[in-house]
Protein backbone atom coordinates (compact mmCIF):
# COMPACT_ATOMS: atom_id res chain seq x y z
CA UNK A 1 0.00 0.00 0.00
CA UNK A 2 2.65 2.68 0.96
CA UNK A 3 4.75 1.64 -2.22
CA UNK A 4 1.69 2.45 -4.25
CA UNK A 5 0.91 6.00 -2.27
CA UNK A 6 4.15 7.03 -2.97
CA UNK A 7 3.96 5.99 -6.60
CA UNK A 8 0.85 8.15 -7.29
CA UNK A 9 2.05 10.55 -5.29
CA UNK A 10 4.34 11.50 -7.71
CA UNK A 11 2.20 11.27 -10.92
CA UNK A 12 -0.01 13.36 -8.86
CA UNK A 13 2.96 15.96 -8.75
CA UNK A 14 3.69 15.70 -12.69
CA UNK A 15 0.19 17.03 -13.46
CA UNK A 16 1.80 20.45 -12.53
CA UNK A 17 4.45 20.02 -14.83
CA UNK A 18 1.63 18.74 -17.52
CA UNK A 19 -0.45 21.51 -17.44
CA UNK A 20 2.35 24.02 -18.10
CA UNK A 21 2.75 22.55 -21.67
CA UNK A 22 2.01 24.14 -24.61
CA UNK A 23 -0.49 22.41 -27.10
CA UNK A 24 2.46 22.38 -29.56
CA UNK A 25 4.53 20.72 -27.17
CA UNK A 26 2.08 17.73 -26.05
CA UNK A 27 1.46 17.11 -30.29
CA UNK A 28 5.16 17.23 -30.59
CA UNK A 29 5.48 14.35 -28.23
CA UNK A 30 2.41 12.19 -29.19
CA UNK A 31 3.92 12.14 -33.39
CA UNK A 32 7.20 11.09 -31.43
CA UNK A 33 5.94 8.42 -29.70
CA UNK A 34 4.29 7.41 -32.53
CA UNK A 35 7.17 6.98 -34.43
CA UNK A 36 8.91 5.62 -31.42
CA UNK A 37 5.95 2.35 -31.90
CA UNK A 38 6.76 1.85 -35.20
CA UNK A 39 10.80 1.86 -34.51
CA UNK A 40 9.80 -0.73 -31.52
CA UNK A 41 7.74 -3.08 -33.14
CA UNK A 42 9.63 -6.29 -33.23
CA UNK A 43 9.97 -5.78 -29.58
CA UNK A 44 6.15 -5.18 -29.22
CA UNK A 45 5.12 -8.15 -31.25
CA UNK A 46 8.06 -10.67 -29.33
CA UNK A 47 6.63 -9.18 -26.27
CA UNK A 48 2.66 -9.44 -27.29
CA UNK A 49 3.27 -13.57 -28.77
CA UNK A 50 4.42 -14.50 -25.20
CA UNK A 51 0.81 -13.05 -24.53
CA UNK A 52 -0.61 -14.57 -27.10
CA UNK A 53 0.44 -18.12 -26.47
CA UNK A 54 -0.24 -18.25 -22.78
CA UNK A 55 -4.02 -16.92 -23.91
CA UNK A 56 -3.86 -20.24 -26.38
CA UNK A 57 -2.36 -22.36 -23.74
CA UNK A 58 -4.89 -21.70 -21.27
CA UNK A 59 -7.49 -22.42 -23.93
CA UNK A 60 -9.19 -18.81 -24.31
CA UNK A 61 -11.80 -18.57 -26.94
CA UNK A 62 -10.41 -16.95 -30.20
CA UNK A 63 -11.99 -13.86 -29.76
CA UNK A 64 -10.98 -12.97 -27.07
CA UNK A 65 -7.56 -13.71 -28.39
CA UNK A 66 -8.28 -11.52 -31.33
CA UNK A 67 -8.52 -8.63 -29.17
CA UNK A 68 -5.41 -9.58 -27.71
CA UNK A 69 -3.39 -10.29 -30.68
CA UNK A 70 -1.23 -7.62 -32.55
CA UNK A 71 0.44 -6.81 -36.05
CA UNK A 72 2.08 -4.78 -37.81
CA UNK A 73 -0.79 -3.49 -39.06
CA UNK A 74 -2.44 -3.01 -35.59
CA UNK A 75 0.59 -1.47 -34.26
CA UNK A 76 0.54 0.78 -37.23
CA UNK A 77 -2.89 2.02 -36.37
CA UNK A 78 -2.30 2.48 -32.63
CA UNK A 79 0.51 4.92 -33.70
CA UNK A 80 -1.99 6.47 -36.80
CA UNK A 81 -4.88 6.96 -33.61
CA UNK A 82 -1.89 9.02 -31.51
CA UNK A 83 -1.15 11.35 -34.67
CA UNK A 84 -4.87 11.59 -35.20
CA UNK A 85 -5.38 12.43 -31.27
CA UNK A 86 -2.21 15.10 -32.17
CA UNK A 87 -3.80 16.93 -34.93
CA UNK A 88 -7.07 17.35 -32.87
CA UNK A 89 -8.03 20.75 -31.30
CA UNK A 90 -6.88 20.78 -27.50
CA UNK A 91 -9.75 21.42 -25.54
CA UNK A 92 -7.34 22.48 -22.65
CA UNK A 93 -8.30 26.44 -21.93
CA UNK A 94 -11.45 26.61 -24.14
CA UNK A 95 -13.99 29.33 -22.92
CA UNK A 96 -17.40 27.40 -22.59
CA UNK A 97 -19.32 30.83 -21.73
CA UNK A 98 -18.80 34.15 -19.89
CA UNK A 99 -21.07 37.06 -18.96
CA UNK A 100 -20.37 40.48 -17.37
CA UNK A 101 -22.85 41.15 -14.09
CA UNK A 102 -24.35 44.21 -12.88
CA UNK A 103 -21.22 44.91 -10.40
CA UNK A 104 -18.71 44.47 -13.39
CA UNK A 105 -17.62 40.62 -12.21
CA UNK A 106 -16.49 38.77 -15.61
CA UNK A 107 -17.43 35.39 -14.92
CA UNK A 108 -16.40 32.57 -17.64
CA UNK A 109 -16.45 28.97 -17.36
CA UNK A 110 -13.06 27.54 -18.67
CA UNK A 111 -12.53 23.52 -19.97
CA UNK A 112 -9.76 21.94 -17.60
CA UNK A 113 -7.55 18.47 -17.11
CA UNK A 114 -10.04 16.20 -14.59
CA UNK A 115 -6.38 15.33 -13.51
CA UNK A 116 -5.34 11.94 -12.62
CA UNK A 117 -7.31 9.06 -14.71
CA UNK A 118 -6.60 5.58 -13.60
CA UNK A 119 -7.99 2.69 -16.23
CA UNK A 120 -8.30 -0.46 -15.13
CA UNK A 121 -8.44 -2.61 -18.55
CA UNK A 122 -8.62 -6.12 -19.83
CA UNK A 123 -6.78 -7.60 -22.75
CA UNK A 124 -6.83 -5.20 -25.67
CA UNK A 125 -3.29 -3.27 -25.78
CA UNK A 126 -4.85 -0.56 -27.97
CA UNK A 127 -6.40 0.60 -24.87
CA UNK A 128 -2.43 1.51 -23.27
CA UNK A 129 -1.16 4.05 -26.26
CA UNK A 130 -5.08 5.09 -26.73
CA UNK A 131 -5.78 5.85 -22.78
CA UNK A 132 -1.72 7.59 -22.75
CA UNK A 133 -2.37 9.36 -26.00
CA UNK A 134 -6.48 10.97 -25.06
CA UNK A 135 -5.08 11.45 -21.66
CA UNK A 136 -1.98 13.19 -22.41
CA UNK A 137 -3.28 15.64 -25.05
CA UNK A 138 -6.35 16.56 -22.42
CA UNK A 139 -3.80 17.41 -19.74
CA UNK A 140 -4.30 14.19 -17.51
CA UNK A 141 -1.70 11.74 -16.05
CA UNK A 142 -2.46 8.32 -16.76
CA UNK A 143 -2.70 5.29 -14.19
CA UNK A 144 -2.89 2.23 -16.05
CA UNK A 145 -3.88 -1.32 -14.45
CA UNK A 146 -3.86 -3.94 -17.00
CA UNK A 147 -4.87 -7.60 -16.77
CA UNK A 148 -2.03 -10.14 -16.36
CA UNK A 149 -3.35 -11.77 -19.93
CA UNK A 150 -1.86 -8.70 -21.60
CA UNK A 151 0.96 -7.79 -19.39
CA UNK A 152 4.44 -8.40 -21.21
CA UNK A 153 2.67 -6.05 -24.33
CA UNK A 154 1.62 -3.42 -21.72
CA UNK A 155 4.83 -3.48 -20.42
CA UNK A 156 6.49 -2.75 -23.99
CA UNK A 157 4.41 0.02 -24.64
CA UNK A 158 4.78 1.44 -21.73
CA UNK A 159 8.46 1.36 -21.84
CA UNK A 160 8.05 2.88 -25.40
CA UNK A 161 6.38 5.79 -24.14
CA UNK A 162 7.86 6.18 -21.05
CA UNK A 163 11.63 6.07 -23.20
CA UNK A 164 9.84 9.02 -25.58
CA UNK A 165 8.78 11.46 -22.65
CA UNK A 166 12.74 11.05 -20.42
CA UNK A 167 14.27 12.11 -24.19
CA UNK A 168 12.13 14.48 -24.11
CA UNK A 169 13.06 16.04 -21.28
CA UNK A 170 9.20 15.54 -20.40
CA UNK A 171 8.33 13.98 -16.25
CA UNK A 172 7.25 9.73 -17.07
CA UNK A 173 5.66 9.82 -13.82
CA UNK A 174 2.38 11.39 -15.75
CA UNK A 175 1.98 8.05 -17.07
CA UNK A 176 2.37 4.39 -14.73
CA UNK A 177 1.20 1.39 -15.43
CA UNK A 178 0.60 -0.55 -12.41
CA UNK A 179 2.33 -4.24 -13.27
CA UNK A 180 1.13 -6.23 -10.23
CA UNK A 181 -2.18 -7.73 -11.85
CA UNK A 182 -3.30 -9.03 -9.10
CA UNK A 183 -7.05 -8.07 -7.34
CA UNK A 184 -5.31 -6.94 -3.73
CA UNK A 185 -3.68 -4.48 -5.95
CA UNK A 186 -6.46 -3.70 -7.84
CA UNK A 187 -8.82 -2.73 -4.61
CA UNK A 188 -5.81 -0.75 -3.01
CA UNK A 189 -5.68 1.33 -6.88
CA UNK A 190 -9.53 2.03 -6.04
CA UNK A 191 -9.28 3.39 -2.18
CA UNK A 192 -6.50 6.43 -3.54
CA UNK A 193 -8.96 8.69 -3.54
CA UNK A 194 -6.45 11.39 -2.66
CA UNK A 195 -4.52 10.86 -5.72
CA UNK A 196 -6.27 10.07 -8.35
CA UNK A 197 -9.48 12.20 -9.56
CA UNK A 198 -11.57 9.67 -12.20
CA UNK A 199 -11.50 6.00 -12.48
CA UNK A 200 -12.85 4.29 -15.75
CA UNK A 201 -13.02 0.64 -16.08
CA UNK A 202 -12.79 -1.50 -19.60
CA UNK A 203 -13.55 -4.77 -19.91
CA UNK A 204 -16.44 -7.52 -18.97
CA UNK A 205 -19.41 -7.30 -16.86
CA UNK A 206 -17.43 -9.40 -13.99
CA UNK A 207 -14.99 -6.41 -13.80
CA UNK A 208 -16.70 -2.92 -14.64
CA UNK A 209 -19.33 -4.54 -11.63
CA UNK A 210 -16.48 -4.75 -9.22
CA UNK A 211 -15.05 -1.47 -9.96
CA UNK A 212 -18.46 0.27 -9.21
CA UNK A 213 -19.44 -1.39 -6.28
CA UNK A 214 -16.05 -0.85 -4.52
CA UNK A 215 -14.40 2.00 -5.38
CA UNK A 216 -14.10 4.88 -3.12
CA UNK A 217 -12.90 7.51 -6.24
CA UNK A 218 -15.45 8.46 -8.86
CA UNK A 219 -15.98 6.07 -11.88
CA UNK A 220 -17.19 6.53 -15.35
CA UNK A 221 -18.84 3.47 -15.76
CA UNK A 222 -17.61 1.99 -19.23
CA UNK A 223 -20.63 -0.55 -20.45
CA UNK A 224 -20.72 -4.21 -21.91
CA UNK A 225 -22.27 -4.88 -24.98
CA UNK A 226 -25.47 -6.15 -25.15
CA UNK A 227 -26.35 -4.40 -28.78
CA UNK A 228 -29.76 -5.15 -30.19
CA UNK A 229 -31.28 -4.32 -33.88
CA UNK A 230 -34.52 -4.01 -34.31
CA UNK A 231 -35.99 -5.51 -37.73
CA UNK A 232 -39.44 -3.35 -38.11
CA UNK A 233 -42.16 -4.58 -40.26
CA UNK A 234 -41.25 -1.92 -42.93
CA UNK A 235 -37.54 -2.67 -43.11
CA UNK A 236 -35.28 -3.30 -46.35
CA UNK A 237 -34.57 -6.87 -45.31
CA UNK A 238 -31.72 -7.29 -47.71
CA UNK A 239 -30.49 -4.38 -46.02
CA UNK A 240 -31.43 -5.78 -42.36
CA UNK A 241 -29.51 -8.86 -43.33
CA UNK A 242 -26.50 -7.02 -44.47
CA UNK A 243 -25.73 -5.02 -41.30
CA UNK A 244 -26.53 -7.51 -39.12
CA UNK A 245 -23.91 -9.59 -40.40
CA UNK A 246 -21.80 -6.64 -40.44
CA UNK A 247 -22.87 -5.86 -37.01
CA UNK A 248 -22.42 -9.99 -35.60
CA UNK A 249 -19.32 -11.23 -37.39
CA UNK A 250 -16.99 -8.75 -38.50
CA UNK A 251 -15.57 -8.33 -35.07
CA UNK A 252 -17.00 -11.01 -32.37
CA UNK A 253 -14.90 -10.06 -29.48
CA UNK A 254 -15.88 -5.93 -29.39
CA UNK A 255 -18.75 -3.77 -27.47
CA UNK A 256 -20.01 -2.86 -30.27
CA UNK A 257 -21.36 -6.13 -31.55
CA UNK A 258 -24.42 -7.02 -31.92
CA UNK A 259 -25.51 -9.54 -29.62
CA UNK A 260 -29.41 -9.66 -29.56
CA UNK A 261 -31.51 -9.31 -32.70
CA UNK A 262 -35.65 -8.36 -32.38
CA UNK A 263 -37.97 -9.02 -35.46
CA UNK A 264 -41.63 -7.77 -36.00
CA UNK A 265 -43.44 -11.07 -36.31
CA UNK A 266 -45.18 -9.65 -39.86
CA UNK A 267 -41.79 -9.63 -41.37
CA UNK A 268 -40.15 -13.01 -39.61
CA UNK A 269 -41.36 -15.61 -41.97
CA UNK A 270 -39.30 -14.02 -44.59
CA UNK A 271 -36.39 -12.36 -42.70
CA UNK A 272 -35.18 -15.45 -40.46
CA UNK A 273 -34.62 -17.85 -43.30
CA UNK A 274 -32.98 -14.97 -45.02
CA UNK A 275 -30.83 -14.59 -42.02
CA UNK A 276 -29.96 -17.87 -41.61
CA UNK A 277 -28.55 -18.75 -44.68
CA UNK A 278 -26.26 -15.54 -43.98
CA UNK A 279 -25.21 -16.40 -41.10
CA UNK A 280 -24.57 -20.33 -41.15
CA UNK A 281 -21.41 -19.53 -43.73
CA UNK A 282 -20.16 -17.49 -40.74
CA UNK A 283 -20.97 -20.77 -38.18
CA UNK A 284 -23.04 -17.98 -36.22
CA UNK A 285 -25.66 -20.12 -33.70
CA UNK A 286 -28.92 -18.73 -33.20
CA UNK A 287 -31.27 -18.74 -29.69
CA UNK A 288 -34.58 -18.02 -30.45
CA UNK A 289 -37.78 -17.48 -28.62
CA UNK A 290 -40.44 -20.15 -29.69
CA UNK A 291 -41.99 -18.92 -32.85
CA UNK A 292 -38.47 -17.98 -34.05
CA UNK A 293 -37.67 -21.78 -33.26
CA UNK A 294 -40.85 -23.11 -35.80
CA UNK A 295 -39.72 -20.72 -38.43
CA UNK A 296 -36.57 -22.31 -38.67
CA UNK A 297 -35.45 -26.06 -36.85
CA UNK A 298 -31.81 -24.49 -36.72
CA UNK A 299 -31.92 -21.89 -34.28
CA UNK A 300 -31.74 -23.31 -30.94
CA UNK A 301 -34.17 -22.45 -28.31
CA UNK A 302 -33.03 -19.76 -26.28
CA UNK A 303 -32.92 -19.01 -22.19
CA UNK A 304 -34.21 -16.18 -20.55
CA UNK A 305 -30.57 -15.49 -19.47
CA UNK A 306 -29.80 -15.28 -23.26
CA UNK A 307 -31.88 -12.06 -23.64
CA UNK A 308 -29.07 -10.34 -21.45
CA UNK A 309 -25.47 -11.79 -22.54
CA UNK A 310 -23.06 -10.19 -23.85
CA UNK A 311 -21.64 -13.07 -26.09
CA UNK A 312 -18.52 -11.70 -27.22
CA UNK A 313 -18.59 -15.07 -29.88
CA UNK A 314 -20.68 -16.32 -33.06
CA UNK A 315 -23.91 -16.19 -30.98
CA UNK A 316 -27.46 -14.58 -31.40
CA UNK A 317 -30.92 -14.10 -28.87
CA UNK A 318 -33.54 -13.71 -31.83
CA UNK A 319 -37.00 -12.58 -30.04
CA UNK A 320 -40.21 -11.68 -32.30
CA UNK A 321 -42.36 -9.31 -31.35
CA UNK A 322 -45.69 -8.25 -32.38
CA UNK A 323 -45.52 -4.57 -32.45
CA UNK A 324 -43.07 -1.64 -32.16
CA UNK A 325 -44.19 -0.88 -28.27
CA UNK A 326 -42.95 -4.66 -27.49
CA UNK A 327 -39.80 -4.39 -29.33
CA UNK A 328 -38.67 -0.97 -27.31
CA UNK A 329 -40.05 -2.32 -24.08
CA UNK A 330 -37.43 -5.50 -24.79
CA UNK A 331 -34.58 -3.67 -25.69
CA UNK A 332 -34.62 -1.15 -22.88
CA UNK A 333 -35.45 -3.78 -20.88
CA UNK A 334 -32.18 -5.98 -21.87
CA UNK A 335 -30.13 -3.39 -22.89
CA UNK A 336 -27.09 -2.09 -21.44
CA UNK A 337 -27.43 0.94 -22.65
CA UNK A 338 -24.38 0.76 -25.55
CA UNK A 339 -25.77 1.10 -28.66
CA UNK A 340 -29.08 -0.15 -30.36
CA UNK A 341 -30.01 0.13 -34.37
CA UNK A 342 -33.69 0.06 -36.29
CA UNK A 343 -33.83 -1.41 -39.49
CA UNK A 344 -37.00 0.73 -40.94
CA UNK A 345 -38.11 2.68 -44.14
CA UNK A 346 -40.64 4.08 -41.77
CA UNK A 347 -39.54 7.85 -40.54
CA UNK A 348 -42.54 7.91 -37.70
CA UNK A 349 -41.32 4.37 -36.51
CA UNK A 350 -37.48 5.43 -37.09
CA UNK A 351 -38.07 8.79 -34.37
CA UNK A 352 -40.15 6.86 -31.86
CA UNK A 353 -37.03 4.74 -31.62
CA UNK A 354 -34.70 7.39 -31.74
CA UNK A 355 -36.57 9.16 -28.52
CA UNK A 356 -37.54 6.17 -26.86
CA UNK A 357 -34.57 3.95 -26.50
CA UNK A 358 -32.46 4.79 -23.44
CA UNK A 359 -29.36 3.91 -24.78
CA UNK A 360 -25.88 6.11 -25.18
CA UNK A 361 -25.78 5.23 -29.30
CA UNK A 362 -29.21 4.59 -31.35
CA UNK A 363 -28.72 4.15 -34.51
CA UNK A 364 -31.30 4.40 -38.11
CA UNK A 365 -30.35 1.42 -40.77
CA UNK A 366 -26.81 1.12 -39.75
CA UNK A 367 -24.72 -1.22 -37.84
CA UNK A 368 -23.77 -0.97 -34.09
CA UNK A 369 -20.13 -1.37 -35.13
CA UNK A 370 -19.64 2.39 -35.73
CA UNK A 371 -19.92 3.10 -31.94
CA UNK A 372 -16.10 4.20 -31.65
CA UNK A 373 -14.25 7.18 -30.97
CA UNK A 374 -12.32 7.11 -34.11
CA UNK A 375 -15.17 6.44 -36.56
CA UNK A 376 -16.94 8.87 -34.70
CA UNK A 377 -13.65 11.06 -35.83
CA UNK A 378 -12.56 11.95 -31.83
CA UNK A 379 -9.39 10.24 -32.63
CA UNK A 380 -9.62 7.77 -30.05
CA UNK A 381 -11.31 6.81 -27.48
CA UNK A 382 -11.42 5.84 -23.06
CA UNK A 383 -14.55 3.66 -23.60
CA UNK A 384 -18.09 3.90 -24.29
CA UNK A 385 -19.94 5.49 -21.59
CA UNK A 386 -23.30 4.11 -20.68
CA UNK A 387 -24.15 5.69 -17.60
CA UNK A 388 -25.69 9.38 -17.94
CA UNK A 389 -23.66 11.93 -15.50
CA UNK A 390 -20.67 13.61 -17.14
CA UNK A 391 -20.30 11.97 -20.16
CA UNK A 392 -22.28 9.58 -22.57
CA UNK A 393 -21.17 7.34 -25.24
CA UNK A 394 -17.68 7.43 -26.52
CA UNK A 395 -15.61 9.32 -24.51
CA UNK A 396 -12.80 11.68 -26.79
CA UNK A 397 -10.49 14.39 -25.56
CA UNK A 398 -13.51 16.91 -24.17
CA UNK A 399 -14.85 14.20 -22.25
CA UNK A 400 -11.89 14.13 -20.17
CA UNK A 401 -12.02 17.38 -18.83
CA UNK A 402 -14.33 19.12 -16.53
CA UNK A 403 -14.83 22.98 -16.12
CA UNK A 404 -13.99 25.57 -13.52
CA UNK A 405 -15.26 29.10 -13.32
CA UNK A 406 -12.86 31.82 -13.52
CA UNK A 407 -13.55 35.56 -12.59
CA UNK A 408 -12.34 39.05 -13.03
CA UNK A 409 -13.05 41.93 -10.69
CA UNK A 410 -11.89 45.31 -10.07
CA UNK A 411 -12.67 45.44 -6.00
CA UNK A 412 -15.58 44.27 -5.91
CA UNK A 413 -16.92 43.02 -2.47
CA UNK A 414 -20.33 41.15 -1.64
CA UNK A 415 -22.54 43.21 0.70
Amino acid sequence: MRELESILQKVKASTYTLGKMTSKEKNEILNKVADNLLENEKEILLANEKDVQKAEENHVKESLIDRLRLDISRIEAMALGLRKVAALSDPVGEILEGKVLENGLQIMKKRVPLGVIAIIYESRPNVTTDAFGLCFKSGNATVLRGGSDAIHTNLALVQVIKDTLTKEGVDFNILYLVEDTSREVANQLMKMREYIDVLIPRGGRGLIQSVVQNSMIPVIETGTGNCHIYVDESADLEMAVAVTKNAKTQRTGVCNACESLVVHEKVSKKFIPMLVETLSKFSVQIRGDERACLIDSTIVPATEEDWDMEYLDLILSLKIVDDMDEAICHINQHSTKHSESIITKDYQNAQRFLNEVDSSCVYVNSSTRFTDGEEFSLGAEIGISTQKLHARGPMGLKELTTTKYIIYGNGQIRK
